[in-house]
C-alpha cells in the first residue's frame, strides 16, 4: 500500500495547462512537473512559452509548447490534439487562461465584456471538451476562478466577476456529468491576490487598502497555489469533486 505521500505523485501523468506563458501558469506548469508529470504549455504568446518549457525540462520532465488561444475551439482543440500526438493521452487540464477588464459598467462595451467571457468562461468550456473526449477514468480539471467570484474586490470589474463566477457554475455540471460517467474529477481554485501581472496591474495603492480583509495579513505567493492545485488533480483528491477550494488567506470571510 502506497503511503500518503505517495498519492500527491504524478508520475506517468500528462497535464495541459493554459495561460502556461507567465506568471501563476508557469508556476502551476513548474509544480506539475516537479510531482512527476509530463507538461503541454499553451498560451497566446508563444515567445514566452519556451522558458516555460526549459523549465519544465530543467526538472527532468518533457514538456511541449503550443501557442493557442483558448477563445478559439479550434486552437483548444489542436491544444488536446498536440498533447495526445506527443505523448499519448491528457490526464489533467488546469483551464489557467484568462484576462481582466476594469471598466465602469456604464462604459463598458459590448466587445470588452465579451472578450473577457469569451477567454475566461468560454475558453475553459472549450478546453474541457476537447480534453473531455480523450481523459482516462482518473483524470482531473481544475477550472482556475478568483475569490472575486465569491465577494467583490471594489473594482469595476463586471466581465470578470461574472466569468469567474461562471466558471464555479461550469466547474459543479461538469463535475456532475463526468465524475459519475467518465470518471472525470472536476473542482475549481478561487485565489485571492496573488503576485502576477494582474495585481502589478493595480493602482498604486489598491493591494495595500485590501490587506486589512486579508486574515493572513500579505499576498500569497504562487507557489502556494501551485502546491493546492497539485493536490486537487492528485490522488490525494480522489474523493474531490465538483468543489470550489479557496485560497485567499481568509478573505472570503473577513
Amino acid at each position: 500500500m502506497s503511503g500518503v505521500l505517495d498519492r500527491f505523485r504524478l508520475d506517468g501523468r500528462v497535464a495541459v495547462v493554459t495561460g502556461a506563458s507567465s506568471g501563476l501558469g508557469a508556476a502551476f506548469a513548474t509544480a506539475l512537473a516537479e510531482a512527476g508529470a509530463d507538461v503541454v504549455l499553451g498560451a497566446r504568446r508563444a515567445g514566452r512559452l519556451e522558458a516555460v518549457r526549459t523549465a519544465v525540462e530543467k526538472l527532468g520532465r518533457r514538456a511541449v509548447a503550443v501557442r493557442a488561444d483558448v477563445a478559439e475551439p479550434a486552437d483548444c482543440r489542436a491544444l488536446v490534439d498536440a498533447a495526445v500526438r506527443a505523448f499519448g493521452r491528457v490526464d489533467i487540464l488546469v483551464n489557467n487562461a484568462g484576462i481582466s477588464g476594469e471598466r465602469p459598467a456604464v462604459e463598458e462595451s459590448p466587445e470588452e465584456f465579451r472578450e473577457v467571457i469569451d477567454v475566461n468562461l468560454n475558453g475553459a468550456y472549450w478546453m474541457a471538451q476537447a480534453a473531455g473526449a480523450v481523459m482516462p477514468p482518473g483524470s482531473a480539471i481544475v477550472n482556475v476562478s478568483s475569490i472575486l467570484a465569491l465577494v467583490t474586490g471594489g473594482l469595476p470589474q463586471a466581465a470578470y466577476t461574472a466569468s469567474k463566477a461562471g466558471l464555479l457554475g461550469l466547474t459543479r455540471d461538469l463535475a456532475q456529468q463526468w465524475t459519475p460517467a467518465k470518471g472525470i474529477r472536476v473542482n475549481a481554485l478561487a485565489p485571492g491576490f496573488f503576485a502576477s501581472a494582474m495585481t502589478d496591474g493595480y493602482a498604486e495603492g489598491y493591494l495595500d487598502a485590501m490587506m486589512p480583509r486579508v486574515l493572513a495579513g500579505r499576498v500569497g505567493e504562487p507557489e502556494e497555489l501551485a502546491a493546492a492545485l497539485v493536490f486537487l488533480v492528485s490522488d490525494a483528491a480522489s474523493y474531490v469533486t465538483g468543489t470550489t477550494l479557496t485560497v485567499d488567506g481568509g478573505t472570503h470571510i473577513a
